[in-house]
């Protein structure tokens, strides 16, 4: 895998590849200090020891069988209050890449989580340097399950499980980066609309009725992304908006 370039205009064009490290997030952030590498350098291993996801949980991944990488991105035109449009594109460009390997429906849940059959395929994890009114630089971290079959949580799934086929990780790899490739170029051309019309579009449970909590259960219905990324869910006729920690989704 270390061997492979990417087929793509800049994101992966520069890559290292690491048999493993603790977090592939952490190694691009040291390149950063280090150096100024381009934009689109990917750190990819085949082994992550402490990778994170969202709310701070751990992303279990086994070694040699799903993809975790990181991109290093400078998204210097997206304004610090529009910075959730990043969290968009990256989620729209694994789930995109994943119809196109699978063949089946694919969901983003709010922040980006990427779910097939209600069970979690990937997870990002975005971290910005803000500077001024801007994002200075973006680390993107992805983490995908390709092969792995057997899960520590029953939420899980991967390619290889749904469709009982095993998968070159080069070339899961290259879908998932010219996906994302796509979507970041709408940010440079300052298409914002349309990409928040296709995430709404993929949208986990999106004017569907179903349980929340926060500060209680209530029965709601997502309804919109509000301007600062926040979840709108509706509820007895009254739209709140929620911040990533405030709101969970029940079944």
């Amino acid at each position: 895998m270390h061997k492979f370039f990417a087929n793509s205009l800049f994101i992966g064009k520069k890559l290292q590849y690491l048999p493993h490290c603790h977090s592939t997030n952490k190694v691009a952030a040291e390149l950063l200090t280090k150096s100024n590498p381009p934009e689109g350098m990917v750190v990819l291993t085949e082994n992550q020891t402490a990778g994170k996801g969202q709310r701070g949980n751990h992303w279990e991944s086994e070694p040699g069988k799903n993809l975790t990488f990181s991109i290093i991105l400078y998204p210097n035109l997206l304004l610090i209050k529009d910075q959730f449009y990043l969290n968009m594109i990256i989620s729209l460009g694994v789930a995109d890449a994943l119809k196109t390997e699978l063949g089946i429906d694919v969901k983003v849940k709010w922040p980006n989580d990427i779910l097939v059959n209600d069970k979690k395929i990937s997870g990002i994890l975005i971290e910005n340097a803000l500077r001024s009114t801007a994002i200075e630089h973006a680390i993107v971290g992805i983490g995908l399950n390709v092969n792995q079959t057997m899960f520590p949580v029953e939420k899980a799934t991967s390619m290889a499980e749904l469709t009982l086929m095993n998968y070159d990780l080069n070339n899961v790899f290259n879908q998932v980066i010219q996906s994302i490739e796509k979507y970041y170029l709408l940010i440079r051309s300052g298409d914002l609309k349309r990409i928040k019309q296709a995430y709404l579009s993929n949208l986990y449970w999106i004017n569907e009725v179903h349980l929340f909590e926060s500060d209680g259960v209530f029965s709601g219905q997502i309804v919109d992304i509000d301007d600062g990324g926040k979840l709108v869910v509706e509820s007895n006729q009254q739209r709140d908006a929620y911040d990533i920690k405030e709101i969970s989704f029940l079944k």
